[in-house]
C-alpha cells in the first residue's frame, strides 16, 4: 500500500530553496547577535520613537533599532512564505526584544525548510485558511444578527495559539453564537473577557479636527486623491457630507466617504488652506515622517498618536480581529495593547515609519492599560483610491 502524503507535502521540494532565498536573501536573524552592530533599518528611526519604545516596552535604545529592522524585514517575507508554503501555511509572527521570526506549517516536512532559513518552525494543526475560514463564518453571522448580537466583544485568528479566540462577558451566549455560525467549533477558543469596546468618539490620534463645529476626532494620515488633498481617518467620525473645522476651528473641509459600522474608515478632502505633510505628532509635539504602508506582523511594536493621551506604544496583538461595538460589527481591524481613551479617535497607529492604521475603538484607559483597535490603513486607500502623503 502506497504511504499517502500529508497536505502541502508536495509543497516542500518546490519551496525549500525560496523560502531560503528569501530569508538569506533579506539577512533576517532568528535573533540578532548583540555583538555585531544592528541590522541597518530602511531608513533612520526617529529618537523620538526610540525614546517612546524604550519607556513603553522596556528595551535598549539598541534593542529598539534591532526589533523595528527585524519587523520591517519579518513584514517584507511575509507574503512570500504565505505564497511559498502553500496550504500549509499556519501565519507567522515575531516575539522577544530581537523580533524573532516564527513560521507555522501544518506540513511537519516544512519545519527543517523554515528553520534553515532563519526562521523559527512551528508545527501546528489548522492551517492560517482553515482559521480565516471559521472566523468568516462568525463574521457572517454577526452580520445577519447585528445589531442585536452583543454577546461576543470581539474574534480574531490568533496565530500564536493556532485558533480563532472569540471574546465574550458570557462563554455559554457565545457558544450558542459559535454553534450558530456553522465554524468548525474545534478551531475555536471561548476566552472570558469583561472588555466593552466602544467607538472613541472624542478622540485624536494626530492633529484635532472638528465635525460640524461639534464633535472633534484626530487626522490619521495625510493623503491625496489626483490634485485632491485630505485626510484619513475613522469612518464613525462622520457621514459624507460633514463638514470639518481644523485644531484652531478654521474651515477645513468636508467627508467624501465613509463607513461605520462593517468597517470604521473615512476621507476628508480639504481646502486650499491645508498643506498636506507626512508627518505624525510624536511625542512632547515632535513629528514623525511616514515612509510608507507596509503592515508589520502580529507581535510587532506599533505606537499611537493622541491628543488626550499623547504618544503610547506596545504591540500587534492579532490582525483580522472583528469586533462587535454597540451600533455593529467592524471587521478586519488591528487589535493591540496600546492604550487609548476618549478624544484618540481617527489618529494615527505607526510602526517604525511605516503607517499601520486609525484609531477606531476599545477599552480601558491610559492608567490602567487597555485594548484598541485600528483599521488597517491600506483598505482605506484601495477603497477610495488615495495615495499615502510619504516623505
Amino acid at each position: 500500500m502506497s504511504r499517502r502524503r500529508r497536505p502541502g507535502l508536495e509543497l516542500a521540494a518546490g519551496c525549500t530553496l525560496a523560502i531560503a532565498a528569501l530569508f538569506l536573501g533579506n539577512g533576517l536573524p532568528a535573533v540578532a547577535d548583540p555583538g555585531e552592530p544592528s541590522p541597518r533599518p530602511r531608513r533612520e528611526i526617529p529618537p523620538e520613537m526610540l525614546a517612546s519604545m524604550q519607556r513603553d516596552l522596556g528595551l535598549t535604545a539598541d534593542e529598539a533599532r534591532t526589533r523595528i529592522s527585524n519587523e520591517y524585514r519579518a513584514g517584507a517575507a511575509e507574503p512570500e512564505l504565505r505564497k511559498s508554503l502553500g496550504g500549509a501555511y499556519g501565519g507567522a509572527w515575531v516575539s522577544g526584544n530581537t523580533a524573532e521570526l516564527t513560521v507555522a506549517t501544518t506540513d511537519e516536512e516544512q519545519s527543517g525548510t523554515i528553520t534553515a532559513g532563519g526562521a523559527k518552525a512551528a508545527v501546528v494543526k489548522n492551517s492560517l485558511e482553515a482559521l480565516t475560514d471559521a472566523k468568516d463564518a462568525l463574521d457572517r453571522t454577526a452580520a445577519q444578527r447585528a445589531p442585536a448580537i452583543h454577546v461576543a466583544s470581539a474574534w480574531y485568528v490568533d496565530v500564536k495559539t493556532n485558533s480563532v479566540v472569540v471574546q465574550s462577558a458570557e462563554p455559554d451566549e457565545a457558544a450558542a453564537f459559535v454553534a450558530a455560525s456553522g465554524a468548525d467549533q474545534a478551531v475555536v477558543r471561548i476566552v472570558k473577557s469583561a472588555e466593552r469596546p466602544k467607538p472613541l468618539y472624542d478622540l485624536r490620534g494626530g492633529e484635532a479636527f472638528y465635525i460640524n463645529d461639534a464633535a472633534r476626532c484626530s487626522i490619521g494620515f495625510s493623503v491625496t486623491q489626483g490634485t485632491q488633498n485630505g485626510f484619513v481617518t475613522a469612518g464613525h467620525c462622520g457621514d459624507p457630507g460633514d463638514t470639518t473645522t481644523g485644531f484652531n476651528r478654521v474651515a477645513q473641509g468636508s467627508f467624501q466617504g465613509s463607513s461605520f459600522p462593517g468597517n470604521d474608515y473615512a476621507w476628508v478632502s480639504t481646502n486650499a488652506d491645508w498643506v498636506p505633510q507626512p508627518w505624525v505628532i510624536g511625542p512632547e509635539s515632535t513629528t514623525v515622517t511616514v515612509s510608507g504602508s507596509q503592515q508589520s506582523p502580529v507581535g510587532s511594536s506599533v505606537c499611537r498618536s493622541g491628543s488626550t493621551t499623547g504618544w503610547h506604544c506596545g504591540t500587534i496583538q492579532q490582525h483580522d480581529t472583528s469586533v462587535q461595538y454597540p451600533q455593529g460589527t467592524v471587521s478586519g481591524v488591528t487589535r493591540t495593547n496600546v492604550c487609548a481613551e476618549p478624544g484618540d479617535s481617527g489618529g494615527s497607529f505607526i510602526s517604525g515609519s511605516e503607517a499601520q492604521g486609525v484609531t477606531s475603538g476599545g477599552s480601558g484607559n491610559c492608567t490602567v492599560g487597555g485594548t484598541t483597535y485600528y483599521q488597517p490603513v491600506n483598505p482605506i486607500l484601495t477603497t477610495y483610491g488615495l495615495t499615502l502623503t510619504t516623505g
